[in-house]
């Protein structure tokens, strides 16, 4: 009798400590789901559709640092989930194509960068620009990536390097191309190449994503 007791006493302990534990993980869970600070689902936010949670290093999140505030975009902002805010956003980017003109060294450093850019998924032009710096492509994706490096070289061409421009134009085509974009990304490291936005999106390594499967469709009006 009295092993029987000391079994159930045990057992009642060992409920208790459950118990105690299931509601420090409750209590802690946030609103969105995410369990503590450490949790890299609660850095994620929304992914584009077709594009996994494994994916979701590709895709690029939050404000960008530089330009963000004062042209009032997100990266966040372009998703399949809101067609129209993202087309509102492309063409925010867009039209600082249409309104900025290049001249001297700015020319000749926008026509270095942008040379090395295409909207490939969009079009088959080598690049997003001619030699001359005139647009080589059409598409809404290509006059956003135009753009913005027209921006970032007149306000902030002293703060950033050439593979910085490049590198912020190659996210926002990972953002317009999430699918084939994580293809790619896949197929550099299968290949051991380092994985950053210039390798990503630039013409370094055009074309090194055939064969891959992919998911997930354009994201934006081309």
């Amino acid at each position: 009798m009295e092993k029987n007791e000391k079994f159930l006493v045990s057992l009642l302990v060992i409920t208790l400590v459950i118990g105690v534990f299931n509601q420090i993980q409750l209590f802690s869970m946030k609103s969105d789901g995410s369990i503590g600070i450490n949790n890299p689902l609660s850095s994620v936010g929304n992914l584009p559709t077709g594009v996994s949670l494994v994916s979701a290093s590709v895709i690029p999140g939050g404000v960008p640092k530089i330009y963000g505030k004062e042209l009032n975009v997100k990266y966040d902002d372009i998703s399949p989930n809101d067609p129209q805010l993202a087309n509102q956003k492309i063409a925010v980017l867009g039209n600082l194509d249409k309104t900025i003109t290049l001249t001297g060294d700015d020319l000749q450093r926008y026509i270095r960068i942008a040379s090395q850019i295409s909207c490939e998924y969009c079009c088959g032009a080598k690049s997003i620009i001619f030699s001359t710096g005139q647009p080589a492509c059409g598409c809404a994706h290509s006059y956003a990536m135009r753009g913005l490096a027209k921006y970032m070289i007149t306000k902030h061409g002293k703060e950033v390097s050439d593979d910085e421009i490049l590198s912020e134009m190659a996210k926002w085509k990972t953002l317009f191309f999430p699918g084939v974009m994580q293809s790619k990304a896949d197929a550099l490291k299968q290949n051991g190449i380092e994985f950053n936005y210039v390798n990503l999106g630039s013409n370094k390594y055009r074309g090194i994503e055939k064969g891959q499967s992919s998911s997930g469709g354009m994201v934006g009006g081309c």
